[in-house]
């Protein structure tokens, strides 16, 4: 299955700049985004919501535990004292065409914003390549 010579594979289109990986060949520069978003846990029915309405077709909503500038806190449980240095946060990821990407980074800022320590980070990096599994398709039409 796997060998030491590159497999050369169109899966569609005629790419003018291709770069080729083990088993795939991809474009250059992408035309899409991919947003990863750490909010808080309440925060997360108005994020959905808020992408919902501007039309965000579908979510990836993982559950995740860390920490930033708040950096934890203390808590007491039956008279002893216990330091929680990772904190419960949602992480979002959306897979997006790069000229909706600024519109779905605003929405999640403004619906997750608190305006205090442990608000989030929104993480934005160029998604090369997207397939859709059932179909096949590829790039833009498989978000």
């Amino acid at each position: 299955f796997f060998s030491s010579r590159r497999r050369h594979t169109r899966l569609q289109g005629d790419w003018s700049s291709d770069v080729c990986s083990s088993d795939l060949v991809v474009r250059k520069g992408a035309v899409m985004k991919k947003i990863e978003a750490v909010i808080r846990h309440h925060k997360l029915d108005a994020v959905k919501a808020a992408l919902h309405q501007i039309g965000v077709a579908g979510i990836t909503v993982i559950e995740a535990r860390g920490f930033g500038r708040q950096k934890g806190h203390t808590e007491t449980y039956r008279g002893v004292e216990y330091t929680v240095d990772l904190l419960p946060k949602i992480k979002i990821e959306v897979a997006v065409s790069d000229r909706t990407a600024s519109k779905v980074i605003e929405t999640i800022s403004n619906a997750s914003r608190t305006g205090e320590i442990g608000d989030g980070k929104i993480f934005v990096t160029d998604l090369v390549e997207c397939v859709r599994i059932r179909t096949g398709e590829t790039g833009e039409g498989a978000l």
